[in-house]
């Protein structure tokens, strides 16, 4: 099986950009979805891609987001997008857990789940953390640039963008490349 891994804030829906860096919405009214992202996931649906959500929410462990919160989230971007599943890391660099992106444990739980191929995948993320995940789980990565306040990913994204709709359009070009 083939996945498309979407980091969610910033990628699926919008992030707060306060001082250059994105923040996730603080609740279910502060949710809105980036532009485009039905048509650009049903277009990924339409090429066979199964589509998992893999986000960091470490505002749930820092006491600033209640776990319901998040769910709450995930039960509105599913209500409206073709999204499969959803894979959360709820800790905190402190944590040192595998699951927290740039580590590529999210990834790896959801390859185990649905057999999934990563050198036939893509994560589609807008931050380092993104990027680094995917590439270290055997994916191709594709990096919607926003220009924030933060480092770069140590690993080189195989495309750089400005928005969903152009990475869609981008991995949509590597599948007509590819048959």
């Amino acid at each position: 099986m083939r996945a498309i891994f979407l980091d969610r804030d910033g990628v699926v829906n919008e992030s707060a950009v306060r001082n250059g860096r994105p923040f996730p919405p603080a609740n279910i009214n502060e949710l809105k979805l980036v532009a485009n992202a039905a048509d650009s996931l049903k277009q990924l649906k339409e090429h066979g891609f199964f589509l998992i959500v893999v986000t960091n929410q470490p505002d749930v462990r820092r006491g600033a987001t209640p776990k319901q919160t998040v769910e709450q989230i995930h039960l509105a971007l599913a209500r409206q997008l073709p999204i499969d599943d959803f894979f959360v890391c709820y800790h905190d660099d402190d944590d040192r857990c595998e699951c927290r992106k740039p580590l590529p444990g999210l990834l790896f739980r959801a390859a185990r789940k649905y057999r999934i191929n990563m050198g036939q995948s893509f994560l589609i993320g807008d931050r380092w953390r993104d990027v680094d995940a995917g590439a270290a789980a055997g994916c191709r990565t594709v990096l919607i640039d926003y220009g924030y306040n933060e480092r770069k990913p140590e690993r080189k994204p195989n495309a750089v963008v400005l928005s969903l709709a152009e990475a869609v359009n981008w991995i949509v070009k590597q599948e007509v490349k590819s048959h």
